[in-house]
């Protein structure tokens, strides 16, 4: 297995790095200390299993290199791991392609558990994440939503959520409704926040029932 690490703090990196390399005696860890590095290290090693990328990085802001990972290795997972506890983070980092969030708070052991979760290619979210769901849910109890709740989306978020639905990438859906990147995933992002969710599977099955597609 063959990982890269993009973080400005080295002590944390090699931190880290000593962490996944529990993972397994063939785990190898590469180290970038901003996004520059870190894609033209993805570019030189097409065999990485995965990136772990730091939302704060100097010259750059970490969203923009998600998306730019996305673009150069659409395939390659990335996972997000910050200091941020800000739920909009989480909602952004997911809808910009990440296949995890991480809090920097975590335990070392959850860490790594994190990391395999994803690479056994699931979605990872962090446990606060799902706490402020079922606090939500819990609300919402005793207020229900009216059955016109869709209204709250735009047309042109239900024509991006249609196609999230339908398992299209952000760079398919701008393909297929003539829009930027950039416009899409900030639909995809205000989609999110009214559904209340923090990924694509989640944004499917609360569309489905609140009858939006």
């Amino acid at each position: 297995m063959k990982l890269l690490i993009v973080d400005d703090h080295p002590l944390f990196s090699e931190g880290l790095a000593a962490l996944l390399r529990q993972a397994g005696p063939e785990t190898t860890v590469l180290l970038a200390g901003d996004s520059a590095q870190g894609l033209s290290l993805a570019e030189a090693h097409p065999d990485l299993d995965a990136v772990i990328l730091d939302l704060k990085l100097p010259g750059s802001d970490g969203l923009s290199a998600l998306i730019e990972f996305g673009k150069r290795r659409p395939q390659l997972p990335v996972i997000i791991l910050s200091s941020s506890e800000d739920p909009r983070d989480v909602r952004r980092a997911l809808a910009s392609g990440a296949l995890g969030y991480i809090p920097k708070s975590e335990t070392p052991a959850r860490i790594l558990a994190a990391v395999q979760f994803v690479l056994a290619g699931n979605v990872y979210v962090p446990t606060f994440m799902a706490n402020e769901a079922a606090s939500t849910s819990a609300g919402a109890a005793g207020h229900r939503r009216p059955e016109g709740a869709g209204a709250t989306l735009t047309g042109r978020q239900i024509d991006v959520l249609r196609l999230v639905c339908d398992g299209h990438s952000n760079k398919a859906i701008a393909r297929m409704l003539g829009l930027s990147d950039k416009t899409v995933k900030v639909h995809v992002t205000a989609i999110f926040e009214k559904l209340n969710v923090v990924n694509r599977m989640q944004a499917a099955t609360a569309a489905k029932k609140a009858r939006l597609i």
